[in-house]
């Protein structure tokens, strides 16, 4: 399944660094169904996988449960931009407030890409929030591997007043 690099654009506007986006292409895009679904490489070297300590019968390397719940806040963010239109640089942050239910199906080891889908099911949006709640379905090698409802708040912040705190660097190093 082939799909859309993110352009520039869309990576400038993330509140993360490109690296924890975790997501390499944008696979469909459906606004109709309010649905994205994004290809998520799987590698020895991703965040929490590369530090492991791996043992091949009592903890085999696979991609964390935890990078998984991340990777549904990304996909969110996704969904959001592309779907929802809210940019980042415009004062839209959103944050997670509900895990209704989440379900680990299958432990995935580094390799094939997890297909994953997002789908709102429900959202109410008013002028300077939407409240939106996910269905994600994420997919390795033809199996389920992780299925969640979740809520998220998308909230408009006003930016004319200027935040005291100096603002992380773009490229993902440290300031301090």
């Amino acid at each position: 399944m082939s799909g859309a690099p993110f352009d520039s654009g869309f990576l400038d506007d993330l509140p993360y660094h490109p690296e924890v986006l975790l997501f390499d292409a944008l696979l469909d895009l459906d606004r109709d169904r309010n649905r994205v679904t994004c290809r998520m490489p799987t590698s020895d070297s991703l965040p929490l996988t590369r530090s492991q300590r791996v043992d091949p019968v009592l903890h085999p390397r696979h991609v964390s449960g935890g990078l998984l719940v991340h990777a549904t806040g990304m996909l969110g963010f996704v969904h959001a931009y592309f779907v929802l239109g809210l940019r980042h640089r415009d004062g839209w942050v959103g944050y997670g407030t509900h895990i209704h239910q989440a379900t680990f199906r299958k432990l995935v080891s580094p390799g094939a890409p997890i297909i994953a889908t997002c789908e709102a099911t429900k959202v109410r949006s008013g002028k300077s929030r939407h409240l939106v709640r996910y269905d994600f379905r994420f997919v390795h090698e033809g199996e389920i591997c992780y299925e969640g409802d979740q809520t998220a708040m998308w909230m408009k912040v006003d930016t004319s007043a200027a935040s005291t705190a100096e603002p992380a660097p773009r490229d993902g190093s440290s300031t301090g």
